[in-house]
């Protein structure tokens, strides 16, 4: 690949890990102080900020600007072209001051403000999009599903309701090489923490619903696939059945939205929390928490599926058993239907989103849901507005997700059905910068990459290597705490239950 220096740091019968640097002395970023536009959010009608602006504000910023005695500059950028965006004019950026240091640029922030700039923000130019690449660092896995003699799957531990880092799951599962996968609930205000944010099963199992049309990495008996997946799941007993909507999460909360009957948008939508006065939700036995309490009902299943219990909310889940609460009218379903030594039972299913075919989902299968899709057939397709990442009405959603250069993650499968998953450092000015998503997506093709997706990143991007982290974390307390990992292990090695 033009300009990266790369070493090989392993090299085992279908496994091969390699680590690259580029630098490139031609690029001279800076620090810098870019006043935010005034935005109204698309979903609250709330009063926000976004980094661009129309043009009229931005001239008119700039003219203040220079009256106050200021040197700005006033900069017009363009769509990135994704497959789903509009061509042309995204917007105007307006900036002023160049500085070696932050501190320099911090104290132009504050004089900014007082002068009557409030949304006057610091920024390093080396994470704008349309600027040069200066510094990256890269790690790549190529895996032969063919030739491994292993595993390759995906992990979320013992415990769906909770964070674990990937390193933790790396030496959990013995993996040779792990990466961080999905996105997952990170606040407990919007649900159960650790909890993936969107489709995902373990060993066959579903622990997690889809959300939209969303790319997901599916493994099945290691062999690598990145499909755009429905879930159907149904509670039946007898002769009736009801729909569930959601698995081991908060009735009532969606993370990221992408289901019917939401407010505020049925659109997924990135860190965006919705809400349902309708819910249906189960909890299984890998759930790891107590259920949660609240108006509606519940009902409780031995390992069997008999109904051991009906009422109130909360408590906890027999060994091996299951839940389900609901809220709203499907609670009165499951009151007239439920009875203590009822039989039950849990059907899950899924479908292609783009084909409408059904796909299988047996003990072999383990997917992963992030997102957006990088490449189709060896070709540029990233989707960033069909699944949730950017809205063109509102520019001040989704524009730092990405087209700002942001630590990342990705899986990729190459014309041998090879799977290449990838991270590459972020945050670090002048030693790696990170990558946009149209960035992420180029680099996947240079990989060799026909097929690719973008996995949870920022402060989520890790990846291990003989129980070793070996990328650099952006978030200042060290390793963050993530929900699942896709991890490669030998066959030599226990890994116990790794769901």
């Amino acid at each position: 690949m033009p300009g990266y220096t790369w070493t090989r740091t392993v090299a085992t019968p279908g496994l091969e890990v390699y680590a690259g640097s580029l630098t490139r002395p031609s690029a001279h970023p800076s620090w810098t102080v870019t006043v935010f536009a005034p935005a109204v959010n698309d979903l609250t009608g709330q009063a926000t900020t976004a980094e661009l602006g129309s043009a009229d504000w931005s001239l008119d910023t700039a003219r203040k600007l220079l009256a106050a005695g200021y040197h700005p500059t006033w900069k017009a950028l363009r769509w990135p072209g994704y497959s789903d965006t509009p061509d042309g004019l995204q917007g105007f950026r307006v900036r002023t001051g160049s500085f070696r240091d932050k501190a320099g640029a911090d104290a132009e922030t504050a004089t900014l403000k007082a002068a009557g700039f409030p949304t006057a923000t610091t920024q390093w130019t080396g994470y704008d999009g349309d600027q040069k690449v200066d510094a990256e660092q890269v790690h790549v896995a190529v895996v032969d599903p063919a030739r491994w003699q292993g595993t390759v799957t995906a992990t979320h531990g013992t415990t769906i309701a909770q964070r674990t880092t990937t390193s933790a799951l790396a030496q959990q599962t013995h993996a040779t090489v792990a990466v961080n996968g999905g996105y997952f609930v990170t606040s407990d205000a919007d649900g159960f923490q650790g909890v993936p944010s969107g489709l995902a099963a373990y060993h066959g199992q579903l622990q997690a619903t889809a959300v939209g049309d969303r790319a997901a990495l599916v493994l099945r008996n290691g062999h690598p696939s990145i499909e755009h997946l429905v879930s159907t799941v149904t509670l039946t007993t007898g002769n009736t059945a009801e729909p569930v909507d959601g698995i081991n999460r908060r009735p009532g909360l969606v993370r990221d939205c992408g289901r019917p009957n939401l407010q505020p948008t049925t659109q997924p939508r990135q860190d965006v929390t919705c809400t349902a006065g309708n819910d249906t939700v189960l909890f299984t036995a890998q759930f790891g928490a107590a259920l949660p309490t609240g108006p509606g009902i519940q009902a409780v299943f031995d390992a069997t599926g008999h109904v051991v219990a009906v009422g109130a909310r909360g408590g906890s889940i027999p060994t091996g058993g299951s839940a389900v609460q609901a809220i709203g009218a499907p609670a009165t379903w499951l009151q007239a239907h439920l009875t203590v030594g009822a039989i039950t039972r849990v059907d899950s299913s899924l479908r292609d989103d783009r084909t409408g075919q059904p796909q299988p989902l047996d003990s072999a299968t383990a997917i992963v849901s992030a997102g957006p899709t990088l490449l189709r057939d060896g070709h540029p397709a990233v989707d960033a507005v069909t699944e949730g990442f950017l809205d063109p009405h509102d520019l001040s959603f989704g524009f730092a997700f990405s087209e700002v250069r942001q630590p990342r993650t990705l899986a990729g499968i190459d014309a041998s059905d090879r799977l290449l998953l990838v991270t590459v450092d972020g945050r670090g000015p002048g030693v790696s910068e990170g990558l946009t998503l149209t960035e992420l997506a180029s680099l996947a093709r240079q990989l060799g990459a026909r097929e690719a997706m973008n996995l949870d990143g920022g402060g989520s991007t890790a990846m291990t290597v003989d129980g070793q982290l070996v990328t650099h974390p952006s978030d200042t307390t060290g390793e963050r705490a993530v929900g699942d990992a896709v991890t490669i292990t030998p066959l030599t090695a226990s890994s116990g239950w790794a769901g």
